[in-house]
């Protein structure tokens, strides 16, 4: 049986499941997380709820059947039931390594009390950090052990093109696919990551356990 960790290694390659407009229930990879990741004509539906339920919840959802599973009742049915929060529907966009050295210093943080550490490692696992001049770049293994970054830009450099340096530069510190989460709300950040080469795949709600 397909697995959580299977579909998203395998979107990371490129291959997206089947734009057949099916709904795809599988187990979490851990307590931690639990959500909908949503793809073109194909949503994924990751919990450890009685799959029938999840079935049952979407049909009743008074909506157009593709919209149903990242539908505003469909996803409070499932927070209530889980008894989890969450906070947005990000997109979800996926960069591949790239060789040669980051087009930027950086340097590693070791400190693991860092702020920025410490936040990360409540979403994520093995986490990472580096500073530069004026931003911080932070990776971890975040849902089904895919590798995620995120970057924080200083409020005084904003606007010179920092941001789009250090997610570039994450490309080059990784050998496998690596992924962003971005509200899409966030056109900054989206333009940011697609300026620096990452694609979008579709879009996720993640359900965070309290």
């Amino acid at each position: 049986m397909e697995t959580l960790r299977d579909i998203l290694e395998a979107a990371g390659r490129g291959v997206l499941p089947p734009a057949d407009g099916r709904t795809t229930v599988v187990a979490q990879s851990s307590h931690r997380d639990a959500g909908v990741l949503a793809f073109t004509a194909h949503a994924v539906v990751f919990t450890d709820e009685d799959p029938r339920w999840v079935y049952d919840t979407l049909a009743a959802v008074e909506c157009d059947a593709l919209a149903a599973p990242m539908n505003a009742r469909f996803l409070t049915a499932l927070l209530e039931r889980t008894g989890r929060t969450s906070e947005t529907i990000d997109a979800m966009l996926v960069g591949s390594p790239l060789p040669g050295e980051p087009p930027l210093p950086l340097k590693e943080i070791t400190d693991g009390g860092h702020p920025r550490i410490v936040y990360a490692r409540r979403r994520r696992d093995d986490v990472r950090a580096w500073t530069a001049e004026g931003g911080v770049l932070v990776m971890g293994r975040g849902i089904a052990g895919r590798l995620e970054v995120s970057v924080e830009v200083d409020e005084e450099v904003r606007h010179r093109g920092l941001g789009r340096l250090l997610v570039t530069a994450a490309r080059h510190l990784v050998t496998e696919p690596l992924w962003a989460q971005v509200a899409p709300g966030n056109a900054r950040s989206m333009r940011t990551f697609q300026a620096a080469g990452y694609r979008i795949v579709g879009s996720e709600a993640l359900l965070i356990a309290r």
